[in-house]
């Protein structure tokens, strides 16, 4: 135990200097140089000298002349400070892309893990530009087991082919590397999270006078009921029964004015004849009504898609249901008997086997328990459960209740405990931090609304209604200005700091991601909230709703064309209520200084003036406090990524967790394992404490768990910026201002504060304090 402790009071030490250190360069390489190579000692392996932005020189690592996952990699030496708390850090260019990852190793040891670990490698690659005609800056903290005592140290950059994260096997996962990689500009050692680069190192150019884009237009609409139409007389002729996706696509439509489907006498008879040949399968595998491989993630949608296509077809299927149906053993049933039988099946079955993961929880319990029943409930079921109890579940997967997990012969399993939310009070999803694409699940959400309506027309439920806009407001924090793929003028998800989030930069979205299953201006017409109304003008004024369309039209996946569905319905909604005045996007670079703050998720959203600040200080910690903040600062000539340490006080649970010697995955049993001779993780053997677990969870260290490495408060200092945020639900804390700072002032009210005094954080809040030196 001594030397856990006196590992612990070395980190306390370091980042108390740190606190009061001045901010500085020990080192910095200047790649293409040659006279910053040869004090580096630099050692190349297929690597080639670049002009790239701004005509800066640059490297590039070389795919092998082989087919081989490894390409090119450089050696080289740098300085650190043998005391203090040192990071790395490295400098692209905005407009490059490269599919590839880029690791660093420090005395031989790898940086960081290559898929979704508290520290990243230095780069996973990228389908668009980053950060166009920008340079930006990725940091990453060195362990002090590596520095202390040190004033150089010898550093290696590797390059890969790039991963596809839900590869099963080695050859899935890992791809083989075939073109260059980024660009690599300079790398840096320092002793401050923010890096500060030199002020004469060339940056870029701001976001003024961007241009906005001019095609494509109101064509893509057309195109889009074009397709559907398409889809829906390939179904129609079609002589092989319909699985349950094209069942729900025909369904969905029979009720849309404009398509082919329309009502369909034809279609019914079709739709029907397809939900029994469902049935007799069912008959010989009972395990459909669980695992339907027809479904997109088999396991979560029961009989869902059907319960719901009986429901939305009405009286139309009324002299249909009392016919019989021919069993195998020259037995009939009566269609409705059958029909219910399967409902029934799978809605039991999904109570029994609900899922956690907020997405996952959302999708089992609206198609796996709810449309099961309200298939039921159309087919006038005595086994149909009342709405309030259906809607129940409804209610905890989205929030609005507590989760209580899966139904078992004594009550709810409660593996999170009585009081686990789906999300926070805010409206953002809750897992292990904020989640950027995964949590965007306002498509689901309004789903769940929809499917609330007693009729296609009537309003859904009211509670269900306010938590969607609820939802779709918080989420509006996390879209930022910047350019699109093509330099136009656009707003885009941040993801640099989510949890679950591998791809960066993140898509163009304003109100509402588009979707496999959803699109641009779904959650807006099914509330007519005018606060999205907003959203949805800031991007029809940005031209950028049509280049959405023309990006789903791209994907002629048959989930896409079902989504694109009500598309020219809702883009008719929008037009006939046009309003002026209404409110932006909250980043938009017009807007006033603003604040959003969710303790619950231990994220912020900031706008200062011309900056803009994302950080998640409950950063990844799925095992135990790791004192490890992500931060994503915009400005207007260049941006920084970083993961800094913080200052951490939780109450213990008196457990620890010790790392793995994991080098792929940051979780589970750590991943694929590498051909050749196995790296060893520079973070092997470091100790985390574990906060202490709620009664009645069942934990054990190791183990995955939103309350192992949740602090009660966190403190960091991250460039100009002192946070203070307490996500304890009942203890005070206090926010001291480092010394040497003169002025400091709290965000957004720019109000002036004393630098001597310590200011009070209270329960459920955050205190964000400009501090500066002069």
């Amino acid at each position: 135990m001594k030397h856990i402790l006196s590992a612990l009071s070395l980190l306390i030490l370091c980042y108390s200097i740190q606190l009061n250190a001045v901010p500085k360069t020990n080192d910095m390489l200047k790649f293409g140089d040659q006279k910053s190579e040869l004090m580096h000692q630099l050692k190349l392996y297929r690597s080639d000298i670049i002009l790239g932005g701004l005509n800066e020189k640059g490297r590039t690592l070389l795919a092998d002349s082989v087919s081989n996952w490894e390409g090119g990699r450089v050696q080289f030496n740098m300085n650190v400070d043998p005391i203090l708390q040192n990071y790395f850090t490295i400098k692209f260019w905005g407009n490059d892309i490269s599919h590839n990852r880029l690791i660093l190793f420090v005395e031989g040891k790898q940086i960081g893990y290559r898929h979704l670990g508290d520290i990243d490698v230095l780069d996973h690659g990228s389908d668009e530009p980053a950060y166009n005609n920008r340079f930006y800056y990725k940091t990453s903290p060195l362990p002090v087991s590596l520095t202390q005592g040190k004033k150089q140290l010898h550093c290696e950059i590797r390059s890969n082919g790039p991963l596809w994260g839900y590869g099963q096997s080695f050859e899935q996962y890992q791809k083989i590397m075939t073109e260059k990689s980024r660009g690599i500009y300079a790398v840096y050692t320092h002793t401050e999270g923010c890096f500060e680069p030199a002020t004469d190192e060339k940056q870029g150019e701001s976001l003024k006078n961007v241009p906005i884009r001019k095609e494509p237009g109101e064509e893509v609409v057309v195109q889009v009921k074009k397709i559907v139409n398409e889809e829906i007389s390939k179904l129609l002729l079609s002589t092989s029964d319909l699985n349950q996706m094209q069942i729900q696509f025909l369904a969905k439509a029979y009720l849309v004015k404009w398509s082919l489907a329309y009502k369909n006498e034809e279609l019914v008879n079709r739709l029907v004849k397809s939900i029994d040949a469902i049935y007799l399968r069912f008959l010989i595998n009972p395990e459909l009504a669980q695992k339907d491989p027809e479904t997109p993630n088999p396991g979560w949608f029961g009989f869902g898609m059907v319960g719901q296509s009986i429901w939305l077809l009405g009286s139309s299927l009324d002299n249909l249901l009392n016919q019989s149906i021919a069993l195998p053993d020259n037995k009939f049933i009566l269609r409705k008997a059958a029909y219910i039988e399967m409902l029934k099946s799978a809605r039991d079955l999904s109570r029994m086997h609900r899922n956690q993961y907020t997405n996952q929880a959302m999708i089992k319990d609206l198609y796996g328990i709810y449309y099961d029943n309200k298939g039921m409930s159309a087919l006038k079921s005595s086994d149909t459960m009342p709405e309030s109890e259906a809607v129940s579940y409804l209610y905890e997967s989205i929030g609005i209740n507590p989760w209580l997990g899966s139904d078992t012969p004594t009550g709810s399993a409660k593996p999170m405990g009585n009081q686990f939310y789906q999300l926070t009070s805010k409206g953002l999803t809750k897992e292990l931090g904020y989640v950027g694409y995964y949590g965007e699940v306002l498509d689901w959400v309004t789903q769940i609304y929809e499917a609330t309506r007693q009729t296609p027309n009537e309003p859904g439920d009211v509670k269900i209604k306010e938590q969607l806009i609820q939802i779709a407001k918080a989420r509006a924090a996390f879209r930022y200005p910047m350019l699109d793929a093509e330099g136009n003028r656009s707003m885009r998800i941040e993801t640099i700091i989510g949890w679950r989030d591998t791809y960066y930069p993140g898509n163009v979205v304003y109100g509402q991601r588009t979707s496999w299953d959803g699109t641009a201006l779904e959650t807006l017409v099914s509330t007519e909230d005018e606060t999205l109304l907003g959203y949805a003008q800031q991007m029809l004024v940005d031209n950028q709703f049509f280049s959405l369309v023309r990006n789903q039209l791209k994907d002629r996946n048959f989930r896409t064309t079902v989504g694109l569905l009500h598309l020219p319905d809702q883009y008719e909604w929008v037009q006939e209520h046009q309003k002026s005045g209404l409110t932006r996007l909250p980043m938009s670079l017009d807007q006033p200084d603003f604040v959003f703050t969710d303790e619950e998720d231990g994220v912020l959203a900031m706008k200062n003036g011309n900056e803009i600040l994302y950080a998640s200080l409950y950063w990844r910690s799925r095992y135990g406090i790791n004192d490890l903040a992500r931060f994503h600062y915009i400005t207007p000539n260049y941006d920084r990524i970083a993961v800094v340490k913080e200052n951490t006080k939780f109450e213990s649970s008196g457990m620890i967790y010790i790392r793995q010697n994991w080098t792929d995955f940051g979780f589970g049993n750590g991943g694929h394992t590498y051909p050749g001779k196995q790296s060893i993780s520079a973070h092997l053997g470091e100790i985390q404490q574990i906060a202490k677990i709620p009664d009645g969870i069942m934990f054990r260290p190791g183990q995955e768990n939103p309350y192992a490495g949740k602090a009660d408060f966190y403190t960091c200092l991250y460039g100009k910026y002192l946070i203070g945020m307490n996500c304890s639900c009942t203890k005070t804390f206090n926010l001291t201002i480092p010394k040497g700072y003169k002025i400091a002032r709290e965000l957004p009210s720019r109000k002036v504060v004393s630098v001597k005094e310590s200011i009070e954080v209270k329960p459920q809040s955050t205190v964000i304090l400009e501090i500066l030196k002069y």
